[in-house]
């Protein structure tokens, strides 16, 4: 049976991968909302709530802000749940990389016509496509918040492109990210990875370089 701690530790687990679960889900890259998920971490709350005197006070105050961050974060998922039932909410990321693009340009416009890259680095990069989603990495699983949205991006670009994505699931995904950040650094001698979702020819790729 488990001991208190560790159910608290699954709880605070449960309630990272909701995020991650309804950040696909509201950004088209999952069809139903975390149910299973969302019905463990609500059954552990009811369970401990009516169990406090199980708890000592460390575990308690623990418990309390585990509890009171689910139910924020509830009140945001259901406010968005019936955002998207009525049909006001319609995000995906090509528009917004359509709005980054735009924006780039305008930049790019306004600036002047001899100016000089800000930094040895940029001066670097090679040219090639604009990017439709860039992040940079410096440990992934300390930042599971952007492997997730360079997932979503990479999977609308590739639903939009009429790719395949059967074989590309998180998972895996986050394994890659993994290895590709530590090998780049390694080889590299750098602090960060970046990542960009680029449209080359027709496909879409992922492209990596140290920063």
């Amino acid at each position: 049976m488990a001991t208190v701690d560790e159910d608290l530790n699954q709880l605070e687990k449960d309630i990272r991968q909701l995020k991650i679960e309804y950040d696909m889900y509201f950004g088209g890259g999952r069809q139903r909302p975390p149910q299973d998920t969302q019905w463990r971490a609500e059954q552990m709350i009811k369970r401990y709530s009516e169990r406090g005197a199980d708890m000592n006070f460390s575990q308690r105050f623990r418990f309390n802000n585990l509890s009171q961050n689910f139910a924020k974060n509830m009140e945001v998922w259901r406010k968005k749940m019936k955002q998207k039932e009525e049909g006001f909410v319609q995000r995906h990321f090509g528009a917004a990389a359509k709005a980054i693009e735009a924006q780039r340009e305008k930049e790019q416009a306004a600036a002047p016509p001899a100016a000089a890259p800000a930094t040895a680095a940029e001066a670097r990069r090679p040219a090639g496509p604009p990017s439709l989603y860039e992040v940079a990495c410096s440990d992934p699983d300390r930042e599971p918040e952007k492997v997730q949205q360079l997932y979503q991006a990479l999977l609308a670009a590739k639903k939009k492109a009429g790719e395949k994505t059967d074989a590309l699931t998180l998972d895996n995904f986050q394994d890659f990210v993994r290895l590709k950040t530590e090998q780049l650094k390694k080889q590299a001698g750098a602090k960060q990875v970046e990542y960009a979702v680029t449209m080359e020819d027709g496909q879409v790729k992922l492209k990596a370089r140290t920063k």
